[in-house]
C-alpha cells in the first residue's frame, strides 16, 4: 500500500463498517443462470445476528470458477446437494471467497475478533459426509452472511484459514482454484500397498521369473493368487505374513475378473494388485477395473503389451487410482517417492494442454514462479485470443526468469508431437498437464511423455471416462499418471504464504471485475469463456458492471490508473476500487 491517507480504506479492513440496507446476495433457485437471484437481480437478504457458535463475515471478494458449471446444470441434482429442492431451499454459489469477521458469537470469542480477514476452504466433510461450502452450504455471491458449526467444526476443525494483511482481497480469494494448482504437484496417491489392505496378485503358469518380494506385501491381510506357477507362489507366500488369508485360483479369463471382486471384496475393489508379467493389454483393462478408491496397481515386467488397455481417467482424478512399475526381478523399487515423483522437473520441457484457460494460465504461472521449474514451457491452446491474453500477462514473467514460453494453436500451428519432438531432441516431454476435461485429449496427451514422464489430470471427467493409455510404459520407462480433485486446507494455506513472502501472485490472473450487481453476469460470461482469466466479484462495490480489466480506463479510470505497469490487478487498484465505487465506511 502506498504512503498515502487510506484511513477510510483501513476502517473498511477492520470491519468496522455499517451493515448495508439492503444486504444483497445471489440465492440459486434452480438449474440455469435464469435461475440465480430474481429477475436478473440480486435480492435482499436478511442478517441475523449471529448465535454462540457463528461468526456474522463481510465478504470481500469472490472468485467464479468453471466448477460450478455442474450446479448451474444439475441443480438439486448435484451430488453434493443430496436431492435438495432449490426452489424451497436455495443455495448460493462462490466457493472461492475473502471475508472479514464483523461480530463474534460468545462461544467463539477466544479464537476470533472482528477485523479478522479469513479464506473460506470450502471442500468441507462433517461427520464422514462430502458437503462444500458455496454448494451444499451457501457460498459467498453475498454482502454478509453467518458462518458456523458447517464450516467452523468439520472433521478437519475449521475450515477457515487466516489471511495476512498485507494481501489483497483477490489475492485472498483466489487462494483457494490455487491451491487446487498447487495440489497437483503434492502426492495424492497412496505410495506402498496398504497396512491390512487386500491385495491380488497375477501372473502366469509358465512364468517362472525369481521376483524379489521383498517385505512390501508383508502388511497384506487377506491375498487372492491368480494364475501363478509354483515357484512364484513359493516366493511370494514367503513374503506374506503367515497371518495373512490366502485364496490360490488357476488361471482366469479376464471376463471372469469381476466375479473374483466381487466374491472377495464385496465389488470393492483390492486395495492393491500386482500383475507379474503382464502382457495382456485387455487383462490389464479388467483388472484396473479392480482397483479400490486409492488403491494402486503395480506391474513387474520386461517387454511391452500387446496393445493400450482402457484405463478409466475419472478415477485416475478422483479416485487417485495409482499405477506403479519396474522391470523387476525386484518388486518394491515400483513403490514409493523415489520412483513415482509429483513435481515438475526441475529444467525439463513442460506442455500445459488448455494452457489458455483460467486454469491452465495458473499452472504455467506457477510453473514460472517456481525456482526451480521447467526451462521450456509450451503452451497448446487453440483460442487465439486467450493465448494472446496469456502471453501479455505471462510472457514479461518467463522473460524475467529466463525461461522459453512456447504457444502453440494446434490448428494453425501444426502436429504438437511434432513440436514437442522438436523441442525436446525427439525424447517427448518431462510433463503434461492437462487441463481439457475430455477423455480423447488426455489419450493423446499421453503419448507426448519421455520416459519417465508425467501426466497430470488435472481437469476433472466423469468416472467412466475411459481411453487408451500406455500402461507398458510404467514399468517399462516408469511414466507417471496422477491426477487431483480440489484441495486441502493445508494446500490453500501454503499458498497464502507464498503469496505473503512474494513467491505467488495470485491475482494476477484476474481478467475482469464487478461489483455485487454483476454477480450473475460474472456466472454468465464464465459459461461463455469471455474472459482469459479469473473473474472477481467485490460483494461490497455497488454501481460496478462487469468489466474487463482492459476495459477500465474509460469506465473507471481512477481504478485503472492504479493498475499494474502490464495492465495486471494490484492491492492498489483494490483499494481504489473499494474506496471511490460504493462502498460506505464509517465515519
Amino acid at each position: 500500500m502506498p504512503d498515502t491517507d487510506t484511513t477510510a480504506f483501513e476502517r473498511y479492513r477492520s470491519a468496522r463498517t455499517p451493515l448495508p440496507d439492503p444486504n444483497l446476495g445471489w440465492n440459486t433457485y434452480g438449474t440455469g443462470v435464469e435461475n440465480i437471484g430474481r429477475d436478473g437481480r440480486p435480492e435482499p437478504i436478511e442478517v441475523p445476528e449471529p448465535g454462540p457458535d457463528q461468526l456474522l463475515v463481510r465478504v470481500d471478494a469472490v472468485g467464479l470458477c468453471f466448477s460450478d458449471v455442474k450446479l448451474i446444470r444439475l441443480g438439486g441434482d448435484h451430488p453434493k446437494l443430496y436431492g435438495r429442492d432449490l426452489r424451497v431451499e436455495p443455495t448460493r454459489l462462490g466457493h472461492e471467497a475473502a471475508v472479514t469477521v464483523v461480530a463474534v458469537g460468545e462461544n467463539l470469542a477466544d479464537r476470533y475478533r472482528p477485523g479478522d480477514r479469513l479464506a473460506i476452504q470450502p471442500d468441507i466433510h462433517v461427520d464422514g459426509r462430502s458437503t462444500a461450502y458455496g454448494y451444499t452450504i451457501p457460498g459467498g455471491l453475498i454482502q454478509y452472511h453467518l458462518i458456523g458449526p458447517e464450516v467452523l467444526a468439520g472433521d478437519d476443525g475449521s475450515y477457515v484459514i487466516p489471511v495476512d494483511d498485507s494481501l489483497g482481497y483477490a489475492d485472498a480469494a483466489l487462494s483457494e482454484p490455487w491451491a487446487c494448482v498447487e495440489a497437483a504437484y503434492t502426492q495424492r496417491r497412496r505410495l506402498w500397498p496398504r497396512e491390512g489392505g487386500s491385495l491380488w496378485v497375477l501372473g502366469h503358469p509358465d512364468d517362472d521369473t525369481p521376483y524379489d518380494f521383498g517385505e512390501v506385501l508383508r502388511g497384506a491381510a487377506s491375498v487372492v493368487v491368480t494364475g501363478l506357477s509354483e515357484s512364484v507362489y513359493a516366493r511370494l507366500a514367503a513374503a506374506l505374513s503367515p497371518e495373512a488369508r490366502i485364496v490360490v485360483t488357476g488361471p482366469v479369463d479376464p471376463s471372469g475378473y469381476a466375479a473374483i471382486v466381487e466374491d472377495t471384496t464385496g465389488g470393492e475393489g483390492f486395495d492393491d494388485i500386482v500383475v507379474l508379467d503382464p502382457r495382456s493389454a485387455t487383462a490389464l483393462t479388467e483388472a484396473a477395473r479392480a482397483i479400490a478408491f486409492r488403491g494402486t496397481l503395480a506391474m513387474v515386467g520386461t517387454r511391452p503389451l500387446d496393445g493400450l488397455p482402457e484405463i478409466d481417467f475419472g478415477r485416475i482424478h478422483y479416485d487417485y487410482t495409482a499405477y506403479y512399475g519396474t522391470r523387476g526381478p525386484a518388486l518394491a523399487p515400483a513403490y514409493g517417492p523415489e520412483r513415482n515423483r509429483s513435481e515438475l522437473r526441475p529444467g525439463g520441457t513442460a506442455v500445459f494442454v488448455g494452457a489458455a484457460g483460467p486454469m491452465g494460465q495458473m499452472h504455467i504461472q506457477r510453473a514460472l514462479e517456481k525456482d526451480d521449474g521447467p526451462a521450456v514451457l509450451l503452451a497448446v491452446d487453440p483460442d487465439a485470443t486467450r493465448m494472446r491474453a496469456l502471453l501479455d500477462r505471462l510472457a514479461p514473467l518467463a522473460e524475467e526468469r529466463g525461461r522459453r514460453l512456447v504457444p502453440h494453436d494446434p490448428g494453425t500451428d501444426g502436429d504438437v508431437a511434432e513440436r514437442v519432438a522438436e523441442l525436446t531432441g525427439g525424447r517427448g516431454a518431462d510433463d503434461v498437464i492437462v487441463s481439457v476435461p475430455v477423455g480423447e485429449v488426455m489419450a493423446d496427451a499421453a503419448t507426448l511423455l519421455a520416459p519417465d514422464g508425467m501426466l497430470v489430470l488435472f481437469a476433472g471427467v466423469a468416472k467412466g471416462t475411459t481411453g487408451p493409455l500406455d500402461l507398458s510404459r510404467v514399468y517399462l520407462d516408469n511414466a507417471q499418471y496422477t491426477g487431483t480433485s480440489g484441495s486441502a486446507i493445508a494446500d490453500q494455506a501454503l499458498v497464502l504464504d507464498k503469496a505473503r513472502e512474494g513467491r505467488l501472485s495470485p491475482a494476477l490472473n484476474v481478467a475482469a471485475i464487478g461489483g455485487i450487481e454483476a454477480g450473475r453476469d460474472g456466472v454468465q460470461a464464465m459459461l461463455e469463456g469471455r474472459f482469459a482469466g479469473k473473474i472477481v466479484i467485490f460483494p461490497q462495490v455497488t454501481g460496478v458492471p462487469l468489466l474487463g480489466l482492459d476495459e477500465l480506463p474509460d469506465a473507471l479510470p481512477d481504478v485503472a490508473a492504479a493498475l499494474g505497469p502490464r495492465g495486471e490487478w494490484t492491492r492498489e487498484a483494490e483499494r481504489v476500487l473499494i474506496e471511490n465505487h460504493g462502498v460506505t465506511v464509517a465515519s
